[in-house]
């Protein structure tokens, strides 16, 4: 049966939240690979207004979209740009998009690596050993993403700023229209103007999610 959008929010924060206590246990992220891809498939089917793929395994793709593409959702939750995302060449014909998603498991947000169609995203690819195609991290330096359905939850004004905390759980901060990357030094400012502690109850540092959601619910408290 399909999920429907709000049961697939809702399993992503809880998939978002079992990681990150994973994490906090002492879980190395490389041991963590299905739970990373889960993460990765149901944002994907988020952003693109979809559905997970109906079959165990299907093969060549993850997520048909809302508009019937086909998509295959590579995810990782490796930092920086070094190594490369591996595709297997005799299912490409099967698939309409690509997208590479990163866990980031420092601010646990999932940033977008390549929103793209599967064309496009050949014109990244390198041919290996083995029989293999890869897309090189190194490739992916700039996000590149389209238009999609995921909503802002909820939205505030502070200081000039516009602080989104989207459906998804990621916090964005825009000015004049341009979004302001990386969002976290951002986020300390305001806390500091705010008199939010960095630190949780347990005394660990907010991650993005966190201290974002915390510092929208103090704006609408004020206003």
């Amino acid at each position: 049966m399909a999920l429907t959008q709000m049961q697939i929010i809702q399993s992503l924060g809880e998939a978002m939240t079992w990681f990150e206590r994973e994490l906090n246990w002492g879980v190395p992220a490389t041991e963590l690979r299905h739970l990373c891809g889960r993460i990765g498939e149901l944002y994907a089917a988020l952003i693109s207004d979809g559905q997970m793929a109906t079959e165990v395994n299907q093969k060549g793709y993850d997520v048909v979209s809302g508009d019937g593409e086909k998509i295959s959702v590579k995810t990782t939750a490796k930092l920086g740009f070094s190594g490369h995302i591996s595709f297997n060449p005799e299912t490409l014909h099967l698939i309409d998009r690509i997208i590479v998603l990163r866990v980031n498991t420092e601010e646990m947000q999932i940033e977008t690596l390549l929103n793209a169609p599967v064309e496009d995203a050949k014109r990244l690819m390198t041919n290996e050993n083995g029989g293999k195609l890869h897309i090189p991290l190194s490739r992916l330096n700039s996000h590149k993403t389209v238009k999609t359905s995921v909503k802002a939850l909820k939205e505030v004004s502070f200081q000039g700023f516009v602080i989104r905390e989207m459906e998804t759980g990621t916090i964005e901060v825009e000015k004049g229209g341009d979004n302001i990357l990386p969002v976290k030094p951002k986020l300390r400012e305001f806390a500091a103007l705010l008199g939010i502690d960095l630190l949780n109850s347990n005394g660990n540092k907010r991650n993005t999610r966190q201290l974002g959601s915390l510092i929208v619910k103090v704006i609408e408290e004020k206003s």
